[in-house]
């Protein structure tokens, strides 16, 4: 995704405010598009759950399933029910496995989190307050201001810190202003998560609405992408996208974007690949026709959600992984 999904830090708004002037002629990507699973192959067999296995677990831990033996696979198998299991009732609904899913696919984003958690929970008490992000990520430039008066407004501090803390506060859920593990993940990924799109849309809107009007109009959104600096001719990839812009995302035609039509251009409406699997899977292992999935069921269907050396892929994979 692009810069302004990222994490806003010193470093990388000093190096961008050094080189914005030569800013790059290359398409910019804003388009965020939900991780897909791939496509379920055609002639998957009842004995071949390779693709299931993929989507239930991930791709790598999926492989480190394919070496343990049956008993090891159903062992941890159990464990993972339990943790989708999220209201604690006994019972898997689809919205449940879905969410599971999605997380999986998603492992890269928690990953990101776990690795920098340490830099911002400063008083190790398993939560980062508000006050100790500012300090982790602006505490320089709050004791140093006047190291930063040339930077441009694009990338000035005074602009970011506040956005900052909007995003904080959309993403502090119980308004304590001390983000525990996922509401933290949502404030450093909130493309990732539907209660943080509506701030990925206003974030777009002020980094490209160079007037100041609450739209973006085609030059303005040329400009995001393709800094015309020598006054030749405009690239090819360049016209077309102001063909893209008239027919496609000016939806009402009125000249320019509103924030609804941002929201039809960033985050399309993708085909719901964990949908579609989590109601694959619950068909396929409910034996009661209730919609709902017992430990029972999944643990009797077991081979449909993991592997193990019983179903002999024919990989000789040995990479160790911790368990899910």
């Amino acid at each position: 995704m692009d810069v302004f999904f990222s994490l806003a830090c010193a470093v990388l708004l000093l190096c961008a405010a050094s080189s914005v002037h030569g800013k790059p002629t290359l398409r910019k990507e804003r388009v965020h598009h939900e991780p897909e699973l791939g496509t379920r192959p055609p002639n998957e067999d009842n004995n071949s759950f390779q693709y299931d296995h993929e989507a239930f677990l991930g791709k790598e831990e999926a492989k480190t399933f394919d070496q343990l033996t049956p008993e090891e696979s159903k062992d941890k198998l159990g464990k993972i029910v339990d943790r989708i299991d999220a209201d604690g009732d006994g019972m898997i609904d689809t919205a449940e496995l879905k969410a599971w899913i999605k997380r999986v696919q998603k492992r890269y984003v928690y990953e990101n989190v776990a690795k920098v958690w340490t830099d911002y929970d400063l008083n190790k008490d398993n939560k980062v307050s508000w006050d100790e992000y500012k300090q982790a990520t602006y505490g320089y430039y709050l004791a140093n201001p006047e190291d930063f008066e040339d930077a441009t407004d694009q990338f000035s501090f005074k602009k970011m810190l506040p956005r900052d803390e909007r995003r904080f506060k959309t993403a502090d859920l119980n308004g304590d202003m001390a983000a525990d593990r996922e509401e933290f993940t949502s404030f450093l990924h909130p493309e990732e998560f539907e209660h943080m799109k509506e701030t990925v849309i206003l974030e777009t809107l002020e980094d490209i609405d160079k007037n100041g009007d609450g739209h973006v109009d085609e030059d303005e959104y040329i400009a995001d992408m393709f800094a015309h600096e020598d006054g030749g001719p405009e690239p090819d990839w360049v016209r077309t996208e102001r063909d893209q812009f008239s027919d496609f995302r000016d939806l009402n035609k009125d000249g320019k974007m509103d924030q609804d039509e941002i929201r039809h251009w960033i985050l399309p409406q993708d085909y719901d690949h964990a949908q579609a699997e989590a109601r694959h899977l619950v068909y396929e292992s409910d034996q009661d026709k209730d919609q709902l999935l017992t430990k029972e069921e999944i643990l009797e269907n077991w081979n449909m959600f993991v592997g193990s050396q019983a179903t002999n892929y024919g990989e000789d994979l040995t990479k160790s992984h911790d368990e899910l």
